[in-house]
């Protein structure tokens, strides 16, 4: 099946511009970045630097390369859509037939939770992509940490995570950190001009993993949300971070219908971490140890079983001498290949 192409002309990329200046001008949370966006924008318009583009990728991709050249912002972007998307005024989130949309999408992607499992040597294995709303998700998140809970180390491997839900890190984060409320992150938004903070809750269904190491796996396509979790972790010193350098993208918004085909994503908060006072935009959240993100599930492995094995020295009832030689073997098996 070939796929659709959107065509834009002369007045359809002026409407576009002018559309994506206004929202800038509204929502994106640094308002002196967002005017020297608009204008750069506006400039590239009158000089015709798009003249010359027919088709509505193209055009959403100069645009997207236009704006991220004056802040590097990696979370501001435009996107051209073959369907039309629903008429609405401000974030789509508030339209009920995209969100809809984007929920039928979450369940199924599993809301994000890719994979759960028990490795050999009883150590936990949880691949997240993405931390989809508390609302939707929350029940299968529970699900999976309690599968989890009795693991004697665990890894969370966000090297495909592309970010999401602020509640839903802390939902998951709050398994991590036990019952004592911790303030992983705040966020500053634009549109109301309050700063929001976000804790682990003083309650799980289930039990805590708080007494157990964890070693996250990084890339660089890790992003935004996938960031925060690991720069939470980091800046407690709760886990290991194990990878590549991340992605580097730390503002949150929403996207903005600017065109029936056109959408932008533009950023309307800034999250401010309690402990650096800062977060992570531009600069992405370096792991601790630093390997190929090829490599980093097999060094992460290594370092649990490890762990698993001298934990377990000297014990002697028969599970546990059982478990120890299952680590043993794991290990073996893992170097030897």
């Amino acid at each position: 099946m070939q796929n659709k192409t959107v065509s834009v002309d002369a007045p359809t990329k002026n409407e576009i511009v002018q559309v994506l200046i206004e929202r800038l001008k509204a929502y994106y949370v640094f308002p002196d970045v967002a005017e020297k966006i608009s204008a750069g924008l506006q400039k590239y318009l009158d000089e015709g630097e798009y003249t010359g583009i027919l088709e509505g990728e193209e055009f959403a991709l100069a645009l997207t390369l236009h704006m991220q050249e004056v802040n590097h912002d990696k979370h501001m972007w435009v996107r051209c859509h073959p369907d039309p998307l629903p008429a609405h005024e401000g974030p789509l989130y508030r339209n009920l037939a995209w969100l809809d949309e984007q929920k039928e999408q979450a369940r199924i992607e599993n809301y994000g939770l890719h994979k759960v499992e028990r490795l050999p040597g009883n150590v936990g294995y949880l691949e997240i992509r993405k931390f989809h709303s508390t609302s939707w998700s929350s029940e299968t998140a529970v699900a999976a940490m309690n599968f989890l809970a009795d693991t004697e180390a665990l890894i969370v491997d966000l090297r495909q995570c592309e970010g999401g839900d602020p509640d839903m890190v802390a939902l998951i984060s709050s398994y991590l950190f036990g019952e004592n409320p911790v303030h992983l992150n705040s966020i500053y938004w634009r549109e109301d001009d309050i700063t929001r903070q976000f804790w682990t809750l003083p309650y799980v269904p289930g039990k805590y993993y708080n007494d157990r190491p964890i070693y996250a796996l990084t890339s660089k396509n890790t992003f935004s949300g996938g960031e925060e979790f690991v720069y939470n972790l980091k800046t407690r010193q709760r886990g290991t971070l194990i990878g590549e350098t991340t992605g580097g993208g730390a503002n949150p918004g929403s996207t903005h219908r600017l065109h029936p085909h056109f959408e932008a994503f533009i950023p309307s908060g800034r999250p401010i971490n309690p402990i650096t006072g800062t977060n992570w935009e531009g600069s992405g959240v370096a792991p601790d140890i630093s390997v190929p993100k090829e490599q980093a599930f097999e060094a992460a492995y290594g370092m649990a079983l490890k762990y698993v094995i001298e934990k377990l020295e000297g014990r002697t009832s028969r599970p546990l001498l059982l478990l120890r030689n299952e680590a043993q073997e794991a290990l073996k098996e893992l170097e030897s290949s």
